[in-house]
């Protein structure tokens, strides 16, 4: 059958995922934007803001867990509908966190507790909010993407939907700024966070599963279950059932997933929440200074979600199965993040060039990224793709709590001596060797392409 004569209506979905991703990042990016001013206006340590971005990840990291344990039950449409409700109310939480504090210093001081600084305890229960809704979109959308492309699609689907994180970092240092200057910092948080409240009409009207959707042709339908008929049950097997945890944690190929999300995840995390405090010691660079070389940089990230999305189907038209051609092709992109090696002797000659090493190194990061979520899809069966996006999701996490709070450690240690620097110069080699470990360590657990099936209802 020709392409061109079996319909798009899963690109439509496509565009919504897209979306969903550009509010998530538009949401979580806000805060590190903002935190230079609001580091000074509330005299937080490189520690203090280290504490409050790392109980984001933690929380996205334990919520990740039952985040795709809940898409799976309760269904795509549904699950991402209660998710962005969630992170929607968590970003608008976030402008009137000194209100939050003062009722959480006030809780513990009942319960005769250490109070916590009231600035600081009312981010942190804001972006905990904020995570465990934002914990539902990446289960949701892998899911969603599962069951709208067939395989050999998947990758550049998600890819183009991942893209979506970009967007939103190249779009908040541009608004978010902006609306921060003209009507204060809280009215960035509230307009923001209202945004989400939109594209969930448009989820409630456009999404359907597609045996269900009526938008969709009986020949575009047919497209994407080819897969599922290629492969189909063994004979006289009834319907099978989603896999459960301890079934998943079975398998090598949920441990390869997970171990890459740990290696990889708080790289970007890393990036996303420190470069504008970066640019801000290193070059003594303001709020309003970045926004250029934060949008040039995410722009470059953007092509590489997309590109690298696609560049698996040169293996894949070669003859290789979806999942080795991922791999190679992940090989490849792995080795793209080594140029941030040269980030910090380099620096010296202009804040470009960090801007632009670093913004290689993002930038295969989300070609990575699209790979390896497209990697569960490859090999297990639909309707326990988000339970193991989930598991993953939460190594992720716990990745990223790690380098969040080894790097805040990291520049109070070395700030205190007048060597901040030297605190980038270890946070990025290994933001650039995570990579090639993490695809070594797949490799190991998971050489051969392997499908793993439903066992019986």
């Amino acid at each position: 059958m020709k392409q061109q004569g079996i319909g798009s209506y899963r690109w439509t979905i496509c565009a919504l995922l897209f979306f969903a991703t550009t509010v998530n990042y538009l949401d979580r990016q806000v805060l590190s934007l903002l935190a230079p001013d609001l580091s000074k206006q509330f005299g937080w340590s490189n520690t203090d803001y280290a504490n409050i971005t790392a109980v984001f990840q933690f929380s996205y990291a334990i919520s990740m867990l039952f985040a795709g344990r809940v898409v799976d039950r309760l269904g795509t449409k549904a699950a991402f509908l209660l998710a962005i409700f969630v992170w929607s109310i968590g970003a608008v939480m976030h402008a009137f966190a000194i209100g939050l504090g003062n009722g959480l210093a006030s809780l513990m001081s009942t319960l005769g507790l250490a109070a916590v600084p009231v600035s600081i305890g009312g981010f942190m229960i804001a972006r905990a909010v904020l995570a465990i809704g934002e914990s539902g979109n990446f289960p949701a959308a892998i899911k969603a993407t599962a069951e709208y492309f067939p395989k050999k699609e998947r990758a550049f689907a998600t890819g183009i939907f991942n893209s979506g994180a970009n967007v939103g970092a190249v779009l908040a240092p541009i608004s978010v700024p902006l609306i921060a200057a003209t009507w204060g910092w809280q009215a960035a948080f509230v307009i923001i966070g209202a945004i989400g409240f939109i594209w969930m009409g448009l989820w409630q009207v456009f999404y359907e599963r597609p045996e269900v959707q009526k938008r969709l042709s009986k020949a575009e339908l047919h497209y994407i279950t080819l897969d599922d008929a290629e492969t189909p049950a063994p004979v006289g097997e009834p319907a099978g059932r989603p896999l459960t945890w301890i079934e998943l944690l079975g398998y090598r190929q949920t441990w390869a997933f997970a171990f890459g999300k740990f290696m990889t995840d708080g790289v970007w995390w890393f990036f996303l929440f420190w470069l504008p405090k970066y640019l801000a010691a290193q070059y003594g660079m303001t709020t309003g200074d970045i926004q250029i070389p934060l949008a040039i940089l995410y722009s470059m990230t953007m092509i590489g979600s997309v590109g690298g999305g696609y560049f698996p189907t040169y293996f894949m038209n070669k003859g290789q199965s979806p999942y080795d051609g991922r791999m190679k092709a992940m090989f490849v992109i792995a080795l793209f993040p080594l140029v941030v090696l040269l980030a910090q002797p380099l620096g010296y000659i202009s804040f470009w060039v960090p801007v632009l090493l670093v913004g290689i190194g993002t930038a295969a990061h989300q070609a990575w990224s699209a790979n390896l979520f497209t990697t569960v899809s490859d090999m297990f069966p639909k309707r326990s793709v988000a339970s193991v996006v989930g598991i993953g999701g939460m190594a992720g996490g716990i990745g990223g709590v790690i380098i969040t709070k080894v790097g805040g450690w990291l520049f109070d240690y070395y700030g205190a001596q007048g060597h901040i620097s030297t605190g980038y110069t270890i946070m990025f080699t290994g933001c650039a060797l995570a990579y090639l470990v993490a695809w070594g360590v797949m490799k190991t657990l998971v050489p051969r392409y392997q499908v793993i099936r439903e066992p019986s209802a």
